[in-house]
């Protein structure tokens, strides 16, 4: 089978957890402040304002969490974004409120989110689509002018710049996701940063059950009476722990590989796909835009890209759309506009992401074209006989 994605783990990363095993300190410890440390200078900020958790999805609830949202505040986002970014504002007691996206890039324009704004707006959730930046810094300019708060989900996008600004730092709030899925891969985890120190230092404290300090081991040298709690508020446990941060510090340092081998493949599909009757490829980013390559999608008609993505998993390719709209799903039609998100049905009826992952190979790339190809001609000859 020719995955959609696929980890990329070896000697490294397996050496890195043996250290952990033989210093016996397998939780949050020194090997997760020295990876909080590494990736803050990949972002370019201080290591204060990030803090390592278990999961992207604990970034997102964190960051709702720390806004004192209301029942009544509204919060725009994409609908083309993961189902964990709705779940997270609605735990807050607001409203989603969809935005559309420009339909070939699938990232929302300035346009998209600013049509979505309202007087009860409190906050804007902005994906970056397959690790592409998209106007993320029109957007924040927008935000900052509405006063609004800006909240990055970078989760694909651990690589991506603009102008050589790394994405997550033109918003208030960014989190970005590590699961076996992602680019940078620690097995579960997740990052997030806060521009604001008080608000970095508030996030912290909610993610390891609230406490001011914690009452551990490793306080017992500063505090005379280390057991005793401080917790002006309640939090959760969310933290992340030295084993899988010694993950990440490794995969952090085999990045530009990583994604070099990405933007590799995204070449190849580019040229070999060049010119594929029935498909659209991805527009190329702007200049100035550095992109993670996460996803690689292609477009067709819409009455053929069901059949064209089971063909291929018949042939043992696994291709999928990512991701559903959510103003679609019932759980969330109250967000929905009137008279819908065009750009975003468009997009979805359309659209079919491809494997991409550091583990193939030139001929796997090739395979995939040849069987997707064949797909859309035959496909296409059927509906338009």
């Amino acid at each position: 089978m020719i995955n959609l994605f696929q980890p990329q783990v070896g000697a490294e990363e397996l050496n890195a957890i043996a250290d952990v095993f033989e210093d016996r300190w397998l939780g949050h410890g020194p090997r997760t402040k020295a990876f909080e440390a590494a990736f803050a200078a990949h972002l370019g900020v201080d290591a204060e304002h990030v803090v390592f958790l278990n999961s992207g999805t604990a970034g997102l609830f964190l960051a709702l969490e720390s806004l004192y949202l209301e029942r009544g505040d509204e919060v725009v986002l994409p609908s083309l974004s993961f189902v964990a970014a709705a779940n997270a504002i609605l735990t807050t007691g607001a409203t989603p409120v969809f935005c559309d996206v420009d339909a070939r890039t699938l990232n929302p324009t300035a346009e998209d989110v600013e049509r979505a704004l309202t007087d009860r707006t409190r906050a804007v959730v902005v994906l970056h689509y397959g690790g592409y930046p998209g106007e993320v810094a029109r957007i924040a300019e927008l935000c900052r002018e509405r006063g609004i708060t800006l909240v990055e989900d970078a989760a694909c996008s651990v690589a991506s710049r603009v102008d050589g600004r790394a994405v997550g730092t033109f918003g208030d709030l960014a989190m970005w996701s590590f699961d076996a899925m992602k680019v940078l891969i620690t097995g579960d985890g997740g990052m997030i940063y806060a521009k604001d120190a008080e608000r970095a230092a508030r996030v912290r404290r909610l993610a390891y059950h609230g406490l001011v300090q914690p009452s551990g081991f490793g306080y017992a040298k500063v505090s005379a009476r280390w057991w005793e709690l401080d917790v002006p508020e309640p939090g959760r446990r969310v933290i992340g722990n030295d084993m899988t941060a010694a993950i990440g510090a490794v995969q952090l340092r085999r990045l530009p590989e990583l994604v070099g081998r990405r933007r590799e493949i995204v070449a190849l599909y580019d040229r070999e796909l060049a010119d594929a009757e029935g498909l659209l490829l991805p527009p190329s980013p702007p200049e100035g835009h550095e992109s993670t390559y996460y996803f690689y999608w292609v477009q067709m008609d819409p009455r053929i890209r069901d059949a064209v993505a089971g063909d291929l998993l018949a042939a043992d390719i696994y291709t999928t759309f990512r991701y559903a709209p959510l103003h679609k799903v019932p759980a969330y039609a109250h967000g929905a506009p009137e008279p819908g998100l065009p750009g975003s049905d468009w997009a979805a009826d359309r659209t079919l992401c491809l494997p991409l992952h550091p583990g193939l190979s030139d001929a796997d790339v090739l395979t995939v074209v040849a069987a997707l190809r064949k797909s859309v001609a035959e496909r296409t000859a059927e509906v338009t006989a």
